[in-house]
């Protein structure tokens, strides 16, 4: 399979070939992914499907790239060189202008919008509707939703939607920091946030994660140097967090204190 180069939660779960054949046929036809980068590297990935059916339509795609925004899009110094070889096999070459804005889809897809939640509902209901709906849809949403459907959709038995929510261009920082302090999230949510260098440079995301019963020990012992004397004083107090990360924050706490 092609690498594209391109790294993110959602495009991860296509590589290692974990997205059921729904989810990559909306990909094959550029309907997923609202980022440029994700779109044209799920194209890519896609484009040697073992799927004839998915392959075949991701070729399609990729033949009807409008070639001006493509050529301004490889000319971007944030796209791999994998991406750009890829294209200049295929005839196309990055333009003399970069795109100003690769948080957008390179092209839109004609579609039904994704599936709204009134607002008039409660949260148990929201969270019974959201549940409800394909996961083509709650995908759809994850990317391309509230922040709020985001809050529910994070927490997806379904790794495919949780992945997506993570690779949502419309996620802030906020929001992560949030969902490291949630107890009810997978461990593989913590682990993305975990292994995101930018979102681990937040202190907020953290603490979140030190603090959170679910997030692997493994990932908490490590985090555990970074954290300040207040809150590893917490940390160290705290019955919730596994035992071997509690008495390794005392141990901390004795040697500031001796």
């Amino acid at each position: 399979m092609m690498d594209p180069g391109i790294r993110s939660p959602l495009i991860d779960q296509f590589r290692r070939g974990e997205a059921p054949r729904d989810v990559r046929m909306l990909a094959a036809q550029g309907a997923l992914a609202p980022r440029a980068h994700e779109q044209v590297a799920l194209l890519v990935l896609l484009s040697d499907d073992a799927d004839a059916e998915v392959a075949a339509a991701a070729a399609a795609t990729l033949d009807g790239l409008p070639r001006g925004p493509l050529s301004a899009f490889l000319a971007r110094p944030d796209v791999p060189t994998e991406l750009r070889r890829f294209f200049e096999a295929r005839g196309v070459g990055p333009g003399p202008h970069p795109a100003d804005d690769a948080s957008l889809p390179l092209f839109e897809v004609a579609g039904d919008p994704p599936a709204a939640v009134s607002a008039d509902q409660d949260q148990e209901k929201d969270t019974r509707v959201l549940s409800s709906l394909p996961i083509v849809e709650r995908m759809k949403l994850a990317m391309k939703g509230t922040r709020e459907q985001r809050a529910q959709l994070i927490r997806d038995s379904n790794r495919m939607v949780a992945s997506a929510v993570l690779s949502s261009p419309k996620l802030n920082e906020s929001e992560v920091e949030t969902f490291a302090k949630m107890a009810n999230v997978s461990e593989d949510v913590l682990r993305v946030i975990a292994m995101n260098r930018t979102w681990t440079k937040n202190y907020g995301v953290v603490v979140g994660l030190a603090r959170n019963p679910k997030t692997p020990p493994a990932i908490s012992m490590q985090l555990l140097p970074r954290l300040n004397e207040r809150d590893t004083k917490m940390l160290a107090v705290d019955r919730n967090v596994p035992e071997a990360l509690r008495l390794a924050a005392r141990k901390v706490m004795v040697k500031k204190l001796g």
